[in-house]
């Protein structure tokens, strides 16, 4: 199963980075480039643990259906989602925040299963690895520039009242 590990240092407050991962509103802006929409279960906000979503975006041409699920939870050190149902055999998404001096060191491991068997492995070394880790690294870019500059407040503050 390929691995995916991704480290993004942000200069930010853990407690802001933290919640800004799990802000449902901001990865709808962090993926608008796949027309990526929460269809049903937790559709703004911040999702918590037991809680799930079910994404639709458009990948390689084709509107997907994804839900995932937060299945562990520690604020602000650490959750985890796992799909539901989707594209993937099966996949894990782990969040880590750790504190650096006056900075966060967010580290992600998303480790997934492609169907389709050998072809699925195929597609992995040809394209969908590469794929995957540039989505995630777009996702934390937004993240760090959100957390770096005062935008933070305006996802944040509104996610309150949700």
């Amino acid at each position: 199963m390929p691995r995916i590990e991704l480290k993004t240092e942000i200069n930010a407050d853990k407690k802001i980075v933290f919640d800004l991962s799990r802000s449902i509103d901001l990865h709808k802006i962090s993926t608008e480039h796949t027309n990526e929409t929460a269809i049903a279960g937790k559709t703004s906000g911040l999702i918590d643990l037991n809680e799930t979503v079910t994404w639709r975006a458009k990948h390689f041409g084709i509107y997907q259906n994804l839900t995932s699920q937060i299945t562990e939870f520690d604020s602000p050190v650490y959750f985890a989602d796992e799909m539901v149902s989707g594209a993937f055999k099966n996949f894990k998404h782990e969040h880590h925040f750790e504190s650096l001096n006056d900075s966060t060191l967010m580290t992600d491991y998303f480790v997934y299963q492609s169907p389709f068997g050998f072809l699925g492995k195929i597609a992995d070394k040809l394209f969908l690895q590469s794929y995957m880790t540039d989505l995630l690294a777009k996702r934390n870019k937004m993240i760090k520039e959100f957390a770096e500059s005062d935008k933070w407040k305006e996802i944040l503050t509104s996610e309150q009242d949700t």
